[in-house]
Parts: C-alpha cells; structure tokens; sequence
C-alpha cells in the first residue's frame, strides 16, 4: 500500500503548446482510504491456557494477512501511468493531489511543481493588492510568465504569480518610437499591437510567445553584433514592490536601481509596465547558405559588420555550417530574385527516406509498406522528423552522427531567399523539447572582432568527438552588442564590445521516462565537460533562462564564486533587501544562486 501511494501521478502539463493559463486536477482518495487498520489495545494478562494462546497467535496473523492482501489489492488495481515503474518510490511525496492544487511545468517538460497559490491578477490594483497581502503574511509569489524559460526560473512551489491577463498595450508614441505596455502581454501581440503605427522591436529571440516581463527580465537576446540584449529596449519601467509599493524607474529616475532592475530575475520587484523603445517595422531579407570552418574563418569579420543579423548553425561530426544573414530590403532594389534549385519537399526527402531505413534497422516496421507511410510523412516538418528519427536510438552515437549529416544535406538543399516582416523572418524553429545550456562571452569589439568566438567553437566540436558525446544538430551561435544593465551576461561599459552565444542542446523526443532520464544524464555530461574545459577559458556565463544548480555543495559554492566575480552580487542583494526583505518574489534557485 505504501508503495501504492509513494508513486507519482502522471499530470498534463499546463501549457503543451507553451501556453500557461489553466489549471490541472487530480480526483483525491477519501479520507478514510489513507488511515490504516488500527489493531485491539494490547493488554497484559497472567499466562492463558495453551487454546487461548493459539487464538490470539491465530488474531494477529489473521490481521497481518489482511493487511498485506490490502496492499496487494491496492498495487494491483491503481490505475497508474504506464512509465509509473520507472520513477523512484518516495513515500507519500507523491500522493494523490487534491483539486485545489495546480501543476505548472515548463515548456519543456524538464521542470515542474505543484503548487495552491497561483494568482493572475487582471490590472495593477489587484497585482498591488496580491503583493501586499504575501508581504504581510511572509508567503512566496514567485513572478512567472510564459513558463518557457529552460531551468524553470519563474516556478515556485510555494506560490507564483503571473500577469497574463494584463496584455494591453497602454500607450503609443508614433514619433518618439516607443511604446507603453502592460507587461504580461506577449511578444506576438505587442508586435501586432503597434504594427499599425509603422512600429515594431529592434530584435527577436527565436520565438514570440513570452511575456515581456519575462523576456527582459532574464536577459534574453536576438543576434546582430550592433543590437544589445532585448533588456537594453527598456527605456522605463513600473514595479510593484513588497516593501516599497510600486516605483517608477528609469534612466533618469533612480539610474543605479533602473540598471539593476532592467535584468532582476523577478526578484526586485513584480514588472508591471514597461516602456520600449521601437523602431520602424521594415521588411527583411533573409539569406541562407552552408559553408565549411575554413571559409568562415576567412569571411567571419565581414559577416558581423556588413550583416544586420547573423547566426551560425555548426552540425557536430561534420564540417557543415549554415550562415543566416537578414538584412532590411533595400528600397531601390527591392528584394533578392533567387529561383532555388530544391523544392521543399526535396529537400526533406533525404529525411524521409533515412527515417524509412531507421524504422526498418530497429524493427519498427513488420509488414507495412513505405507507400502506406507515406502521407504521414509527408505532414511532418523538418524538426518533427529529426525529433522521431532522434528518438529511435538518442543516445548512439553512430546513429546520431547519420541524422546530422541527413541535417547537413537538408540545409545544402535549402539554400536562398526568404522575405517577410522582421517578426516572420527572425524566428527559428528549434524543434521539441530538450535540454540547453547556453552561455555569453566577450567577442572583441565590432571593428576589431578577437576571434575568440570561432576559437571556442573549434574547441566544443574537438570536445564532442573526444568525449563521443551524441550531440545533435545544431550548435547556435548569435551575437549581441553589450547591454548596460548590471545583471545581464553581456554587460559591458565599454560602448564598443559585443559578445558572442554559444548554445548546445540535446533533445527529448520520448516521453518514456527512462529513455529522459537517461538522455538528462548524457545532456548534464556533456554540460559538464564543457564547463570544465571551456568556460573559464572564454569567460563565458550562462544564460539566466538556462543556468541549473548543481546538486554537489562543492560545485555550488563554486559557481557561486564565479556569479560574484562576473555580476554586482552585493549590490543585487543590497537591493533585495531593501525591496523584498521577506523574500517573497524568491525561489530556492535564486536563494542558491545569491545565498
């Protein structure tokens, strides 16, 4: 029976498509089903005839026997999940939840936490009155937004709140190019929000679906080696504090506190308006080639200075790398005239038939024919079929090197043009869930690059083929110009430095527990090594959104040195104990991060 009520429920996770507004509910056991037999007291007596003796002998086993039949029954007819007999048992942490308690996990699966407190606030006064209440009861309400970030920065298991229901956008100034708004709203609905004034972001991270409050607050970033981080936008913000109630900040009000609080992990204070400076929305042009280390390192300076945005897509085991140049089309030209020598569907068709052969090695298939496969592998996208042919074998690295090579062909054939709005174009499909590690590190200065860059990508790829790490396709790498805010991985005050992003991923293309657990455990080696080998050598720091807290009190205490020789931890904790002295806006991540 205990071991029965020690297994953990399976739970949908609150957003699958990276939404996070609903709730999950669990049906609860009667309490009457959790209390045990309880047996009759006992009682000392003289010594009884040799019958009663075996009455009683007979009394206690016959309970004993009822009891183990109990638990018997019990373990044989709870309804569990199928990858139930892959978890660890701890008893009774995962007994059954009641229906007040919400489950919210990250995008990718890699986080999760159960939780009562879960506010969604609909305007200011309601978000003011919510962190008022929790300071005053000492009770957690960690900010969450979109729930996307790849740690779980933003979750809590004593408490979170998120401002998804306040998405307005405030206040518009066409001339001025900035824009006032509320800071649950989603990346996609301010740039639809503004497009009608000619308005839109100066850069992009890969998707549009986080909230603001949360895309600035962990330091995100697009690439372009003259464009900072998305937090450098930020011109002024609103934040509802526990202990100072809500403050206006910004470059002229209160500076020291506005650099500080424009990349604060949500921990100075609940974001609850930000101004942005915009740019006009233009059309871009987006280029995409293949080249080889050798070329690269010849064209790299010119490719940062003549291209607006520019990123670069190694493919481990192989000497392919995918150059992605956007530019705004030029209003004389117009746009590039490219007639491409691949359709789509010849270009994934390398795909399909390398998954067709995979099927057959690892006897997927018994009897069906390739034609009856066929129109369901015609619906799959690019990255959906990486993802099933990935999760035949993730872990061998033979037949992983076959999938990026099958990768390298894929973007040989898919060569060209492609134009649309800088929202379209910006964008990148970075397949299922999975694990990432990325990290920041100094680059040179735009017109004086120090090559660093390219050197720390050569030295991954010889790690990869030393170690035999199944690394899948792709290593990105964007660049950024320096941003002045305190807390961010590219902060810098010299006005001229950019800084190179390097990420490295492995994906979760099953939902069989072991196969995850297994490929979490390959991901963290692969983290590991390359910490260890690269990152003190670079300077390079991890991205807020993808830092992970070592379970070791050795490691921990390390990388809490290395935070303090790179970020204002003094001054950030100064800070929070100022504003939040109770911690509320808190989790456990960021109490070991800033002890």
């Amino acid at each position: 029976m205990l071991r029965a009520l020690a297994l953990r429920r399976s739970l949908p996770s609150l957003h699958p498509h990276r939404h996070l507004n609903s709730t999950s509910t669990v049906p609860t056991i009667p309490k009457h089903s959790l209390k045990s037999t309880s047996a009759r007291p006992f009682c000392t007596s003289t010594p009884a005839s040799t019958p009663a003796s075996e009455a009683e002998l007979r009394k206690y086993l016959g309970y004993a026997a009822l009891l183990l039949f109990c638990g018997a029954a019990t373990y044989y007819s709870f309804p569990f999940p199928e990858n139930a007999k892959h978890k660890k048992a701890q008893f009774f942490r995962y007994a059954p939840l009641p229906d007040d308690l919400h489950t919210v996990s990250n995008w990718s699966g890699t986080h999760e936490v159960q939780t009562r407190v879960f506010h969604q606030p609909e305007n200011i006064r309601q978000l003011e009155n919510v962190v008022k209440e929790a300071h005053e009861k000492k009770t957690r309400i960690r900010p969450v937004g979109s729930g996307l970030s790849p740690n779980g920065i933003g979750l809590s298991r004593a408490g979170m709140v998120n401002l998804a229901l306040m998405d307005r956008v405030l206040e518009v100034d066409k001339e001025k190019k900035t824009v006032r708004v509320e800071a649950g709203i989603r990346v996609q609905q301010l740039v639809d929000g503004i497009k009608d004034y000619g308005l839109t972001l100066q850069n992009f991270a890969s998707i549009r679906e986080q909230q603001i409050g949360g895309i600035v607050q962990v330091g995100a970033h697009g690439t372009g080696a003259r464009l900072p981080p998305i937090d450098e936008q930020v011109i002024s913000m609103k934040l509802v504090t526990p202990a100072k109630g809500t403050i206006d900040v910004s470059k002229e009000k209160n500076p020291e506190l506005f650099y500080l609080a424009r990349c604060g992990l949500g921990a100075l204070g609940v974001v609850a308006e930000v101004t942005i400076q915009c740019v006009e929305r233009q059309e871009l042009v987006e280029h995409t080639t293949v080249s080889n280390v050798k070329e690269i390192k010849k064209n790299h300076k010119k490719l940062l200075a003549e291209n607006k945005h520019v990123k670069y897509l190694y493919i481990p085991y192989t000497d392919t790398v995918v150059v992605v140049a956007c530019n705004p089309v030029s209003k004389w030209k117009g746009p590039q005239k490219f007639k491409p020598r691949y359709s789509k569907d010849e270009a994934i068709q390398h795909f399909r038939d390398l998954y067709r052969e995979s099927l057959e090695k690892y006897g997927k298939i018994k009897n069906e024919s390739p034609e009856n496969d066929e129109p369901d592998l015609k619906e799959l996208s690019f990255t959906e079929l990486r993802d099933k042919l990935l999760a035949l074998d993730p872990l061998n690295k033979d037949h992983v090197i076959k999938v990026n090579q099958a990768e390298a062909e894929f973007w040989r054939k898919s060569e060209g043009y492609r134009v649309g709005w800088s929202d379209e174009i910006l964008g990148f499909d970075c397949g299922g869930q999975q694990w990432v590690s990325e990290t920041c590190f100094p680059a040179g200065t735009l017109a004086n690059p120090s090559m660093k860059d390219l050197e720390f990508i050569e030295d991954l790829k010889q790690l990869i083929e030393k170690e035999a790490i199944p690394a899948p396709a792709p290593i990105e790498q964007r660049w950024t110009a320096r941003s002045r805010s305190a807390m961010s991985p590219a902060s810098s005050p010299v006005e001229d430095d950019i800084f190179s992003w390097v990420g490295i991923i492995m994906y979760l293309p099953t939902m069989d527990a072991r196969q995850r657990k297994e490929i979490t455990e390959e991901f963290f080696h692969y983290r590991h090594v390359t910490q260890a080998q690269l990152w003190d050598k670079y300077s390079a720091y991890e991205h807020w959104a993808k830092i992970e807290i070592p379970k070791d009190n050795e490691e921990l205490t390390a990388l809490q040195a290395r935070l303090r020789k790179r970020f204002p931890v003094d001054a950030y904790n100064k800070a929070r104990r100022e504003l939040d002295p109770n911690r509320i806006l808190s989790n456990n991540k960021l109490e070991k991060l800033f002890p």
